[in-house]
């Protein structure tokens, strides 16, 4: 078994000329071959489903039968683990594989195996040698993913690292950055073929279980929960680029949020450095993100019931008719923002910062250290939950230390038994839920007052206050209900 380690960059087509007059690319000698590829699965695409692809590849001197595990990448890094081996076309013979749990499987599935999809490019190789001791393979593929008359075109850089540290990957990657439309890829070519066999479209993704294993040193926990949001970004950003679902917003949204919540709970174990350089960026993205989220909840739940009790108000439709073009103008402002250089700068130098944290930084465990900065940030809530009163703006900052607390609880959920996690969640969400929905009334003012449509002040204010009102009914239970709530943090 070898273990393949790559960086993935899409490239527009029209930088291909660019690419190639590269500096890094000066005397090197190119290699080039034409690649067909095709996919294999059973009817039920078993093999999908447990993070395998199956493939025969047609080469100029042969076909190899490869077998891949598809873990997840993130900033376009991913790390695989791969058995390919000569093979006669057609033939599936699994004896290279030496994961003998995996060999089984595939040896069971074999009688159901039928192609799927296939892949043609022009594959051009670089050897490059950037530094003493560091061979990366440098591919540029040019061709298309297919699935009957379906087509999915590829212009993609693969690095891929022969010897050296993983970091040489990103060295590399951001010096062709400089000068070149880059973005990082998350999307393998096996998962763009199954998406056009299935027909389906991009879909909103939401956050998964916290990827953080007991027995982590604290620093590992961090990077591997960075990347987990990166990866959701990454989905979401592609949606929101491609269409205008308002949920790929709300989920990259969520992604932003959970990574500096992250950034906030491991803190004091990051360089200072790293915080000041990436904290700003994030921020401002996610400040972005909220202005189009704000107007998404404006027109989608705010207004339509209001419009629903009182049909007959024109006014009431110039406002949505307002509300609603601005929204579309945020929505364009995020798609600009996905699509420009800077975030994918962001991006890749993010995910290479992470891979270069010092990995030993506490000699405290990463349990110990969770259950500290879990009762810190509990022991803010209740702060801020009795001095908050009636006061918006106290309310504002629960929410906050609410948000924190809730996002800190599901990173370290692997390490603690799961009902207590999913009782004090449970508490958690609905006094978030009661929060949020005050805080959308808030933000209904505001957009309202911006908005400046005059003839529907009254009757909007007088909604939005009823409505506050039976929130502010709703949370002393709700706080109620998660202090009585069992800390699933706590020893005994």
């Amino acid at each position: 078994m070898a273990v393949e380690t790559e960086l993935k960059l899409s490239l527009p087509p029209g930088a291909v000329a660019r690419l190639r007059r590269h500096p890094l690319l000066a005397g090197v000698t190119p290699q080039r071959q034409r690649l067909a590829n095709t996919y294999y699965d059973t009817p039920a695409l078993e093999l999908k489903r447990r993070r395998i692809a199956l493939r025969h590849r047609k080469t100029a001197w042969g076909q190899l039968l490869t077998v891949k595990s598809a873990e997840p990448a993130a900033g376009g890094l991913a790390q695989r683990s791969e058995w390919e081996a000569p093979s006669l076309p057609g033939a599936f013979d699994f004896s290279h594989v030496d994961d003998r749990r995996l060999r089984a499987q595939l040896e069971e599935l074999t009688p159901a195996l039928l192609p799927v999809f296939s892949t043609d490019f022009l594959r051009t190789t670089w050897l490059l040698e950037p530094a003493p001791g560091v061979r990366i393979e440098m591919a540029l593929d040019r061709g298309a993913v297919r699935c009957e008359d379906r087509e999915d075109p590829i212009c993609e850089i693969e690095l891929e690292l022969l010897e050296g540290p993983a970091s040489s990957l990103f060295d590399v990657a951001l010096a062709l950055q400089a000068g070149l439309p880059l973005r990082p890829e998350i999307a393998s070519k096996a998962e763009r073929g199954f998406r056009l066999f299935q027909q389906s479209p991009l879909q909103p993704m939401r956050a998964g279980r916290s990827p953080v294993l007991p027995g982590m040193r604290p620093q590992a926990a961090f990077v591997a929960v960075a990347l987990d949001c990166i990866g959701q970004l990454q989905r979401n950003e592609a949606g929101a680029r491609a269409g205008d679902d308002p949920e790929f917003v709300h989920q990259a949204r969520v992604a932003i949020r959970r990574l500096r919540s992250a950034l906030r709970l491991w803190g004091p174990l990051l360089p200072p450095a790293f915080r000041a350089r990436f904290s700003p960026l994030w921020r401002e993205l996610a400040q972005l993100l909220g202005e189009a989220r704000n107007l998404d909840v404006f027109v989608t739940e705010t207004l339509p019931p209001l419009m629903s009790a009182f049909p007959e108000t024109p006014a009431l439709r110039r406002l949505m008719q307002l509300a609603a073009r601005r929204r579309q103008a945020w929505h364009r402002a995020i798609r600009q923002a996905f699509e420009a250089p800077e975030f994918a700068a962001l991006l890749l130098s993010f995910t290479a910062a992470l891979y270069a944290l010092p990995s030993d930084v506490s000699l405290e465990s990463l349990e110990e250290f969770m259950r500290r900065r879990l009762r810190r940030f509990a022991r803010e809530v209740r702060r801020r939950a009795d001095a908050c009163g009636s006061d918006p703006q106290g309310h504002h900052q629960l929410r906050i230390a609410f948000k924190r607390l809730r996002y800190a609880l599901e990173f370290a959920a692997p390490l603690y038994d799961a009902k207590p996690v999913r009782r004090f969640g449970a508490a958690t969400a609905e006094m978030q839920a009661v929060l949020g929905a005050m805080n959308d009334l808030a933000v209904a003012e505001t957009l309202v007052a911006a908005l400046r449509q005059r003839r529907t002040d009254d009757l909007v204010h007088g909604w939005l206050a009823g409505q506050s009102v039976l929130l502010h009914h709703l949370l002393p239970a709700a706080l109620e209900a998660f202090f009585d709530a069992r800390e699933p943090w706590k020893k005994g």
